[in-house]
């Protein structure tokens, strides 16, 4: 026992995080092949009454395409090596940190979609992106699923950090 959590519930903790690794970066390998061999040529598809729409895209920029047209050795500094060395360090910082289980699946997710989005632009110099949702012309970017890992890891991390915790709760 360890800080009053036991063995078996810190290893199976800490599997669970790396169980999200492999799945959250398997699904979004497996949907840009997909989106990469079904959708680039094609015209876009759009599903649930324009809800949804499926295209193809190569984002060559961070999030919404932002620095897109910044010279190429500058995309390559910041998204590649950049994004790189931050990804290292969070992993580090969450394997040191005693954050509690939803905090540490929140940085997991974050760290797990950024690292599949780096293997791309480390292997092509863009990412893949193809979903885009709204209603009307109220509409998302285009992004991808490693995107929802990043915000949803964001999402939890922010609601375990900052939810309030526990104590008097103000009553005498």
């Amino acid at each position: 026992m360890v800080k009053g959590i036991p063995v078996t519930a810190r290893l199976f903790g800490r599997l669970a995080l790396v169980f999200a690794v492999v799945i959250t970066i398997g699904c979004d390998r497996v949907t840009k092949h997909v989106a990469t061999t079904t959708l680039a040529g094609s015209p876009d598809r759009s599903y649930l009454g324009d809800t949804v729409r499926v295209v193809y895209a190569e984002n060559t920029g961070g999030f919404l395409s932002i620095g897109a047209d910044f010279p190429a050795p500058m995309r390559t500094a910041l998204f590649t090596f950049a994004t790189g060395l931050a990804l290292i360090a969070l992993a580090v910082l969450v394997t040191r940190r005693q954050w509690s289980g939803v905090a540490a699946l929140g940085v997991t997710l974050f760290v797990a979609g950024g690292a599949s989005n780096w293997f791309d632009r480390l292997a092509h110099g863009s990412v893949v992106d193809f979903l885009n949702v709204g209603i009307g012309p109220l509409r998302t970017g285009i992004f991808n699923v490693a995107d929802i890992a990043i915000t949803v890891g964001v999402a939890l991390f922010a609601l375990a950090e900052f939810r309030p915790r526990g104590g008097s709760g103000g009553q005498a």
